[in-house]
């Protein structure tokens, strides 16, 4: 299909808002990431005066800080924002009367706001102040972005992505578990940096006891995120490094050793009681809902194949990132070891499927296609 000249402007202003909502990432949950970029047409020139986006949760959303960066008068221009402009007041006023005071005359939307107390309204608002509104622009791409928003306001918890480094054998450790370093140095470094893109990381307490992980991000710019760990016993150590920060949230069985959760939360850790009483394991759908309502849009589990296995079992991995080195671990602990299916027809497979080349290893990303769309 051919574009129009219209069509590719509004494309590139969209693009450049979409940068601009990226700057938001790590920052801004429980809310979207948006961009905003206001430009000046006269005649077939159009200029760009001003672009803003949401650079933290509580502050400014992107058309307020556009709007506010903004040299000269911003009357009859037109705004680019990657999603719709709320309409009700939260922690800040709704971004819809800031468009209409400021004179602004059409509006170029990515997608429609999920959340419910948006929904469309917001563009309902802005037509009725006769504001000339086009959607839909980019809006696969406004769609990933806030791929994580969008499953909390429809779906209730987070985007899960698993992460691991993998063999060509498909192991993530040797037999007697060893596992550092499977993958190069790049693909370590690209796994701190998408620690930085994700609010929260889930380990089990396998992990905690066999590596001693701190789980924060090094070696690239970015903040750490929340660390979750899975741990129904209690059996993590009180001088773990996962536990320097003060950032980690446990969840565990219905009765604790209370001794143990009072040194955990001294050290400022948050412990959270299994509700009822479910076997040996903790439901991933509780440990998803609750992690959602701490404002956690985007999760990556990073953990060992139990863990692992226990999400996709449930169903609820929405994407795999693995890291695939050019070596042969034999007869090792293989990535998805405790999964079985009985036919061909029933095997995870995945769409939108990304190869790169990274150091030595091969970066593979893609989605189950059991995965609920966007």
């Amino acid at each position: 299909m051919t574009l129009s000249s219209e069509q590719k402007i509004h494309e590139h202003y969209m693009r450049m808002a979409l940068s601009f909502a990226y700057r938001g990432t790590g920052n801004v949950s429980p809310n979207p990431r948006v961009g905003c970029v206001i430009v000046a047409r006269s005649a077939d020139e159009w200029k760009t005066l001003s672009c803003g986006y949401h650079r933290s949760y509580g502050g400014f959303h992107a058309e307020i800080d556009a709007l506010r960066r903004a040299k000269q008068p911003v009357e009859g221009c037109t705004v680019y924002v990657n999603l719709e402009p709320c309409c009700h007041t939260g922690n800040t006023p709704p971004c819809c009367d800031a468009l209409i005071s400021a004179g602004i005359s059409k509006v170029v939307v990515g997608m429609e706001d999920p959340n419910p107390k948006v929904s469309g309204r917001g563009i309902g608002i802005l037509k009725d102040a006769g504001i000339e509104v086009v959607t839909g622009v980019l809006e696969d791409e406004c769609r990933w972005i806030n791929r994580g928003f969008i499953r909390n306001m429809t779906m209730g918890r987070p985007w899960v992505t698993v992460k691991a480094a993998v063999s060509l054998d498909g192991d993530i450790a040797l037999s007697n578990m060893e596992s550092k370093w499977i993958s190069g140095e790049p693909s370590r470094i690209r796994a701190h940096l998408m620690r930085s893109e994700n609010d929260a990381i889930v380990v089990g307490v396998g992990t905690i006891l066999k590596d001693d992980p701190m789980l924060t991000v090094r070696d690239v710019d970015g903040n750490s995120p929340l660390k979750i760990v899975i741990d129904k016993n209690l059996d993590t150590p009180p001088n773990a490094r996962v536990l320097d920060d003060g950032r980690c949230v446990f969840f565990t069985g219905m009765t604790p050793d209370e001794t143990k959760a009072a040194a955990m939360a001294q050290k400022g850790a948050r412990i959270v009681r299994q509700v009822s009483d479910t076997g040996s394991h903790i439901p991933v759908e509780y440990i998803l809902a609750e992690i959602s309502a701490m404002g956690v849009n985007n999760l990556m589990v990073e953990g060992g194949s139990k863990l692992i296995d226990s999400f996709v079992s449930s169903g609820n991995v929405d994407e795999f990132s693995l890291f695939i080195a050019p070596k042969l671990l034999g007869k090792g602990l293989c990535l998805s070891e405790n999964i079985t299916f009985n036919s061909m027809n029933d095997v995870i497979s995945l769409k939108q499927v990304k190869i790169r080349k990274i150091g030595d290893d091969i970066w593979l990303e893609g989605i189950p296609l059991c995965s609920p769309g966007l």
